[in-house]
C-alpha cells in the first residue's frame, strides 16, 4: 500500500470539499479555521506564534487552488490494486486494517463531505459499535470534526480533538473567566504542565465523545427520515435549531446519564462549557441545574432535570419528522415555530 499516494488522494478529495463548501462559514470563522488548518498543514505547536505574511501567501496559495478544482470530481481510492468509491468508509477500513491505518468518509453540516486518514491508535466493539479512534492525521479537511458517527460505527480523531481543547482553553484563558471553562480547566494541571495536562484532558474527553456518538446512534434508530428532513431544511434557522434538538436528545438519551453515573466531574464541567447558543436557549433548565449542581454539590439536580427532559425532546424530534412529511415547503417555518413553543 502506498500511504503517500494514498494519502494524497484522500488529501485532493478533502480539498474539492473545501473548494465548494469554504462559502458556508462567516468571514471570522472562515479565517480562524484557515489560520488552524494553516497550523496543522505546516505542523506548527499549538503554542507556536504564527507570522501573518506567511499564512497571507498560504491563503491565497490554497483559494487560488480551490477555484482550479472545484469542479472535479471526488476522487476513487486506490488500495492493494482495488478501487473504492471515497464514501465506502466500512470496506476501506477492510482494506487498511493491516496498516494501522483508520479512514473516514461523509457527510456533515450543511451536507458538507468530510474526509480524513489517519494512524489508527484502537479499534474496538462495544454493544455492537464499531469505535475507531485516530491519531496523526495524514489528510483531513478545513473543518475536522473531532467525532463523527455512521450507522452503528464511531470515529474519534484525537488530534482533532487535542486541537478543539487547545482552542478552547486558549480563549478561555484571555479573560479568565469564573465559568465551565474555568472549572473544567481546574480538574488539571495546566500551570505546571500545559503539554501533559492537554494530553490528560483529551484522553478523558475523547471518553465522552463516545457516549455522545453512541447517543446519536441511538437517537438516529428513533427517528427514521431524519437525514432527508436536514437536507431540505438546510441553511435555514429550522436547521440550527433541529441539531440542538437532536443533541439534546443523544445527550439525555445517553451521554449524561453515563456521566452522571460515572461521577466524570471534569467531563460534566466540559460539557456545559461547550454547549452552543442554541442549546442553551431551548433547554435553560438544563443550565440551571447545572448552576445549582456548582453551587450545592448535589449532582441529582442535573440528573432529574436529564431524565424529565428525554421524553420531551424525543416527542419534539418526532414532532418535526411529522411536520417535514406533511409538508417539505412550508416545514422549516413551522419547525422554528414549533422548538419555540417549547423551551423547557
Amino acid at each position: 500500500m502506498d500511504l503517500q499516494q494514498l494519502s494524497k488522494t484522500v488529501q485532493l478529495n478533502c480539498h474539492i470539499s473545501d473548494a465548494r463548501h469554504a462559502g458556508n462559514y462567516t468571514l471570522c470563522i472562515y479565517l480562524l479555521k484557515m489560520r488552524e488548518f494553516y497550523r496543522w498543514e505546516q505542523r506548527h505547536d499549538f503554542s507556536a506564534t504564527l507570522a501573518k505574511e506567511d499564512i497571507g501567501d498560504w491563503l491565497s496559495e490554497r483559494e487560488t487552488l480551490w477555484e482550479d478544482i472545484e469542479e472535479e470530481d471526488y476522487r476513487p481510492l486506490e488500495i492493494g490494486g482495488e478501487r473504492y468509491d471515497p464514501f465506502d468508509s466500512r470496506n476501506i477500513n477492510r482494506s487498511l486494517s493491516t496498516d494501522k491505518l483508520v479512514y473516514s468518509g461523509g457527510y456533515g453540516v450543511k451536507d458538507k463531505p468530510h474526509f480524513f486518514l489517519a494512524v489508527l491508535e484502537s479499534h474496538q466493539q462495544i454493544n455492537g459499535y464499531d469505535i475507531y479512534i485516530s491519531g496523526k492525521e495524514y489528510a483531513r479537511d478545513l473543518t475536522s470534526p473531532p467525532a463523527m458517527s455512521h450507522d452503528s460505527t464511531i470515529f474519534i480523531r484525537r488530534e482533532s480533538f487535542k486541537r478543539m481543547i487547545w482552542e478552547r482553553t486558549d480563549e478561555w484563558r484571555w479573560n479568565r473567566p469564573e465559568n465551565a471553562m474555568a472549572r473544567a480547566i481546574r480538574c488539571y494541571d495546566f500551570n505546571e504542565n500545559l503539554e501533559a495536562a492537554l494530553n490528560q484532558m483529551t484522553d478523558n474527553e475523547l471518553d465522552a465523545a463516545v457516549l455522545h456518538e453512541i447517543g446519536e446512534i441511538q437517537a438516529g434508530e428513533r427517528l427514521s427520515g431524519w437525514h432527508q428532513m436536514m437536507s431540505d431544511i438546510t441553511f435555514t434557522q429550522a436547521e440550527i435549531m433541529a441539531r440542538a434538538v437532536r443533541d439534546h436528545y443523544a445527550d439525555t438519551l445517553h451521554t449524561l446519564p453515563t456521566l452522571i453515573r460515572n461521577n466524570n466531574t471534569a467531563s460534566i464541567h466540559f460539557y456545559f462549557a461547550n454547549l452552543t447558543n442554541m442549546r442553551k436557549h431551548i433547554f435553560p433548565s438544563l443550565m440551571q441545574a447545572y448552576e445549582q449542581w456548582c453551587s450545592d454539590q448535589d449532582i441529582s439536580t442535573i440528573d432529574k432535570t436529564v431524565t424529565a427532559a428525554l421524553d420531551h425532546w424525543q416527542h419534539i424530534a418526532e414532532q418535526m419528522l411529522a411536520l417535514h412529511q406533511q409538508d417539505v415547503e412550508q416545514c422549516s417555518a413551522r419547525i422554528e415555530t414549533l422548538i419555540n413553543n417549547n423551551h423547557i
